[in-house]
């Protein structure tokens, strides 16, 4: 073998051991769960942090799963390998306390949300008064009001006990078309398959084919929190690094971007 023929073997093993290192750095993820409705804010948060040099100097990838958080909850319950936690309201968030699934010191609440009434935006309504007076049968007429499931989804029973406290859930609950997530009722209303929807504000708000046509009063339903936790108590740096970002500046101001309401921490 020749002193060449050494030296490009030495140069052709070097390439590769540095592209294994920098996959490995690369796959240093983060599992991340969290509600549905907070799938575009979220995925422009972790696009942020990963080409942050300073937040992200050890190239963390913040990876997302999105779906109802009640479905979310369960999976972690059961074991699943989330490191993080983002709910869309309080009650799952103590459900996984309660199990003892996530590391409650760590449980912050982050942000705010409100409800609102929508419909396509080619619908001929502009502006409902919400009140008991409402007649619902006659609005929604042969369709149906797309909620997220209130037996299972916070958008949902976010819904029904706004529905109740206006005298108008009895009228509405037969007319309940029920998705699995927040985002499932929106899509619903885009494609013009029901004439409203009740979802979040944020969701309207980046909805390109609905309006708005009444907003609940936040005296109607519990307040719409977001609680973030870490799952594992004893957090790896990756972890512990991405959850603080979540609190940071650079982060509360996407948030603010898209509709959500901001809390001190």
């Amino acid at each position: 073998m020749t002193q060449r023929y050494r030296n490009r073997l030495k140069q052709l093993v070097t390439i590769i051991l540095l592209t294994l290192s920098s996959s490995v750095m690369a796959e240093e993820r983060v599992l991340i769960f969290a509600a549905a409705s907070l799938t575009n804010a979220l995925t422009e948060v972790g696009e942020i942090f990963q080409a942050d040099p300073i937040a992200n100097p050890t190239t963390i990838n913040p990876v997302f799963s999105f779906a109802s958080s009640s479905t979310l909850a369960r999976q972690i319950a059961q074991g699943a390998p989330a490191q993080i936690y983002l709910s869309a309201n309080q009650k799952w968030m103590d459900y996984l306390v309660k199990q003892k699934a996530v590391a409650a010191n760590s449980r912050v609440t982050l942000l705010r949300n409100s409800l609102v009434l929508i419909a396509p935006n080619n619908s001929l309504v502009d502006n409902i008064t919400l009140t008991k007076h409402w007649n619902i049968t006659q609005a929604v007429g042969d369709s149906r009001i797309a909620v997220g499931d209130p037996d299972h989804v916070p958008a949902g029973r976010y819904a029904k006990q706004a529905l109740e406290s206006l005298d108008l859930w009895q009228q509405a609950m037969p007319l309940l078309a029920r998705a699995n997530n927040v985002r499932g009722a929106l899509a619903l209303v885009e494609r013009g398959e029901s004439p409203f929807g009740i979802v979040y504000a944020t969701d309207a708000q980046i909805a390109k084919k609905v309006k708005t046509v009444a907003t609940f009063p936040a005296s109607s339903h519990k307040a719409i929190e977001y609680p973030l936790v870490m799952v594992n108590s004893n957090a790896n740096a990756a972890t512990s690094s991405f959850y603080q970002y979540l609190q940071s500046d650079a982060a509360q101001t996407i948030f603010v971007k898209y509709g959500f309401k901001v809390l001190s921490i």
